[in-house]
Formats: C-alpha cells, sequence, structure tokens
C-alpha cells in the first residue's frame, strides 16, 4: 500500500503532459489527443472524430435543454475573485512546451478579409511576444469564406501543485453553490 501511495506522489510531482494535435479543413476536423505519465509512458489516446461522437451528437440534438445563463451569472459573481486566483494557481502549474497553430481565414469581400486579417496580426503578434513557446500564425484566403486551422499543442501540468488549492476552493459556500446551480441547469 505505502508503494502504491509513493508511486501516486512521484507521479503527481512528475507531472502528466498533454499533447493535442489536430487539421480542420472545411467541415471536418481530424485529431489526435495524448496524455503521458512521466513524459513517455501514454496512458489514454483518443482520435478524433471517431463513429462514437457521431452517434453521440444526434442524440445530443434531441436531448437539447434550455439553461438560465443569467441565472449562472449571479451565482459566480460572489465568487469570481475565488475563481480568477484559483485559475492563476492552475496557470502556475502548467508549463508550455509547445503552442504551434495556423490559422487560415477568408471571407467573401476581399476587403473585410484583409481588415480582419490585420486584427487577427495584430493579436497574435501581441499573444506570441507573451511566452518564446508560442507560435500562432495566420494567413489569408482569398477564395471565400474560410475558417481552417492545424496545431500542434503540448503542455506539461503539475497537478500535486493543485490539490491543496482546489480544496480551498471547494471548501468555500459560494464555490459549492455554483457547482450546484451549473449541475441543476
Amino acid at each position: 500500500m505505502l508503494i502504491i501511495i509513493l508511486f501516486i506522489i512521484i507521479l503527481l510531482l512528475i507531472g502528466i503532459k498533454i499533447k493535442v494535435e489536430y487539421d480542420k479543413k472545411g467541415s471536418e476536423v481530424k485529431g489526435c489527443l495524448k496524455i503521458l505519465i512521466f513524459k513517455k509512458i501514454k496512458i489514454y489516446s483518443r482520435n478524433f472524430p471517431s463513429k462514437d461522437e457521431k452517434i453521440e451528437e444526434d442524440e445530443d440534438e434531441d436531448e437539447e435543454k434550455d439553461t438560465d445563463i443569467k441565472k449562472i451569472f449571479d451565482l459566480a459573481k460572489p465568487c469570481l475573485k475565488d475563481l480568477l486566483d484559483y485559475l492563476k494557481t492552475v496557470l502556475k502549474s502548467m508549463k508550455i512546451k509547445t503552442v504551434q497553430n495556423h490559422l487560415v481565414f477568408g471571407m467573401a469581400s476581399y476587403a473585410d478579409t484583409g481588415k480582419y486579417i490585420g486584427i487577427i496580426w495584430g493579436v497574435l503578434s501581441v499573444i506570441n511576444s507573451m511566452h518564446e513557446k508560442l507560435s500562432l500564425s495566420a494567413e489569408p484566403s482569398f477564395a471565400g469564406s474560410v475558417l481552417d486551422g492545424n496545431g500542434i499543442n503540448e503542455l506539461e501540468i503539475y497537478p500535486l501543485k493543485v490539490v491543496i488549492p482546489t480544496i480551498r476552493l471547494l471548501s468555500k459556500k459560494e464555490i459549492r453553490a455554483l457547482i450546484r446551480g451549473v449541475l441543476d441547469e
């Protein structure tokens, strides 16, 4: 039993690597999600789309349920500071290995394509300067309305750094009320 507990603690200290690769062309999306422990051993892998996902999507369309967004926002408002602090902690427990994404963007009008690709380039240049491992790019397409892309993203997550802040967050009454409200909706 002690060996199992030590193994879990070592696993949580070393971290988990998550790798997502995707390629979107038109309405077709292909990709792969991999979760690795010890940065080498694959414990979960999923290619998408799979045949099971298409069946589930059809079933979900039949069972659509209206959610009251205003009620969820009212529940989230008192605990917004706690959620932001928790998000900062989670972001500190992550290490970016690679984020390479490329966007192909086009609209029916050449002028609109040029205007919006300029805005996209401006935003991407600011984002790329935030971290040395970020490589986000975009190119215009003047062949009609297009929104395609591809990318390779790798993150390392150290779950042990998040355990205590998660317990602290869940111990607050407002957070539990928010979780219950979201589950009820």
